[in-house]
């Protein structure tokens, strides 16, 4: 027989059963109502459902058939109008059959002095359960008698899985040989892996440039939307997708024994966990990617470690010292906000846990190792989870909020660490502050000089202008530069005389000879009436003329900047020796 895709909703007055059976036939319908049994038949499917309250068959059932869709719906009418029906939306428990609900044992050990013996489910919702850590006295146990001890998974019921998956166990968890390490051995590993993984340098670039972390903070998850009130009894509303249905309605229904050790251990790892999926959703702001599996498993003290906790301060101490030690944004705040949406989960109900278990196992069924954590810890989990009340929930949430997180807590140093980076950071900021008031101060030193220069300048123009007797000591006095002037070129008419008397004394060429003068400097030749050269020379220079009598020679003047004067003969008059050099 086929189990169909179903759905269950509810209105004040009627149960609405819809089923899928597509290619089949209304004639061969066949529907069965009694009481919290309801039975549905049509070849080849067949669906049986144990609901939690009580519905009639009076005559006004209601059924349609949508032939197109192949979806038969059928209302059926509650025994009690007005009650609500809890848990409608765990399709997995509304499979069990009537009578299975119980975790009681076929074999029991009765013993007069065990205080407590296992009870069903509905007995073990009733208790009060205690939320503190439980002291036991500590039993020496023999090595042959410790290997017999290592179990994980859900409620630490499974053992040698490793054993045989050696291939995929370093990608899956960080346990070296789960199966021969003990508890403690697997908790004094992870402390030390947790401290050599931590990265001071790391935690501080978090600690002082925040603002990617401010923006993650201020991320609103879906479930913040649904968290009720302590005093408010029903649970909100939470609609599951096709997918997520179909996921339901696959899992194999089962009832699981679990001692009182075994269910307070079920519980914090579950804590764990809705921890670790916390933080991941909050840092990728709902939208995963492919770093999702590694995430959430490495977070998980539980997942990475095959960890089991006492109490839930060990839970968070775990929790906040791995997300220090290995995400990509390591900032105490992330912890406290995932703290905060655990509370906020936990608050919803049932269902809001079960929809978070049911994304961890599609991430965790979508990457190749990691589908193994399912079958250990997160398919069980989504099974047991829809047969708890909320009552228990509400209770643990509240706990969990009592709970105090503070960084020394962590065992990391890292309030040590923060003051001594603060106390750096305000030395460089001292030091660039001084720095900067002595650019300042030297800068309008600066200005200030420049000012008085130019204030000087101006005061000089002023006298200059203004006259009197201060303007005959003023360098920039008209009548000083003309004197200057006038000593300049008395200076410079000696110093011609000298240069036309030496040129004097130098042996003429003879006449009839006419030498090609030549300066590296710039000359132009030009020819007389009488047929003596004359040389004249371009200078930018004031020209000074001589006032005494007339000379026979040509005057040149004389410049350090210009290569000396050099007169070459013809080559028709070999009698021609002289050289003015």
């Amino acid at each position: 027989m086929i189990t169909p895709a179903f759905d269950v909703s509810q209105n004040p007055e009627y149960l609405i059963l819809s089923v899928r059976v597509p290619y089949t036939r209304t004639s061969e319908f066949d529907l069965y109502i009694d009481g919290t049994d309801v039975k549905f038949y049509a070849k080849p499917y067949f669906l049986r459902l144990t609901l939690p309250g009580r519905v009639v068959e009076d005559g006004r059932e209601k059924a349609s058939f949508d032939i197109d869709k192949g979806l038969f719906t059928v209302q059926i009418p509650k025994e009690i109008a007005g009650e609500h029906f809890e848990g409608l939306q765990m399709l997995t428990s509304l499979l069990a059959p009537r009578g299975s609900r119980s975790a009681k044992p076929l074999l029991q050990d009765i013993n007069p002095d065990c205080s407590e013996s296992v009870d069903n489910d509905e007995a073990e919702d009733e208790e009060d359960f205690d939320w503190q850590v439980e002291q036991e006295v500590y039993v020496e146990r023999s090595e042959e008698g410790l290997s017999d001890l290592q179990k994980y998974g859900f409620g630490n019921q499974r053992y040698g899985v490793f054993a045989r998956l050696q291939e995929e166990l370093s990608d899956v968890i960080d346990v070296k040989n789960p199966d021969r390490t003990t508890i403690a051995e697997r908790r004094q590993a992870r402390m030390h892996a947790e401290a050599s993984a931590f990265s001071p340098d790391h935690y501080l670039a978090d600690l002082f440039e925040d603002a990617e972390i401010k923006r993650l903070l201020k991320f609103r998850s879906w479930w913040t939307k649904l968290c009720r009130s302590p005093e408010q009894e029903e649970e909100p509303v939470i609609l599951f997708s096709n997918e997520e249905k179909e996921q339901l309605r696959k899992f194999t229904n089962q009832s699981y024994l679990l001692d009182k050790t075994s269910r307070y251990q079920v519980w914090l790892s579950l804590v764990d966990i809705i921890l670790a999926y916390s933080y991941e959703v909050r840092s990728t702001e709902g939208e995963h990617n492919v770093e999702s599996p590694w995430t959430i498993r490495k977070l998980s003290g539980t997942l990475c470690w095959l960890e089991t906790y006492s109490s839930l301060q060990e839970v968070l101490v775990s929790f906040g010292r791995r997300v220090l030690c290995y995400p990509l944004y390591r900032h105490f705040e992330m912890v406290s906000a995932a703290i905060s949406d655990t509370v906020a989960v936990l608050r919803s109900g049932r269902a809001c846990i079960l929809k978070c278990l049911l994304d961890i196992h599609k991430v965790f069924r979508q990457n190749d190792p990691a589908y193994i954590l399912n079958d250990l810890y997160i398919t069980d989990y989504c099974i047991w989870i829809q047969r708890l009340k909320s009552k228990k929930l509400s209770a643990l949430a509240a706990a969990l909020q009592k709970v105090s997180l503070q960084k020394k807590d962590l065992d990391l140093d890292i309030e040590e660490l923060e003051e001594a980076a603060t106390m750096v950071v305000e030395e460089e900021d001292g030091a660039s502050k001084t720095a900067s008031e002595y650019h300042t101060s030297s800068h309008s030193g600066d200005s200030s000089s420049s000012e008085e220069d130019e204030s000087e300048v101006e005061g000089q123009a002023h006298a200059e202008s203004g006259g009197g007797e201060s303007s005959k000591d003023s360098p920039l006095n008209p009548q000083h530069t003309s004197a200057v002037c006038v000593s300049i070129q008395q200076e410079r008419a000696l110093t011609m005389l000298s240069a036309e008397s030496k040129v004097d004394t130098l042996p003429q060429a003879p006449e009839g000879a006419r030498p090609l003068i030549q300066e590296l400097g710039e000359l132009r030749i030009s020819q007389e009436l009488n047929g003596s050269p004359k040389a004249e020379r371009k200078c930018s220079q004031q020209s000074v003329v001589s006032s005494g009598g007339s000379s026979s020679g040509t005057l040149l003047e004389s410049s350090p900047r210009r290569n000396p004067l050099l007169i070459v003969k013809k080559q028709e008059d070999p009698h021609t020796q002289d050289v003015i050099s």
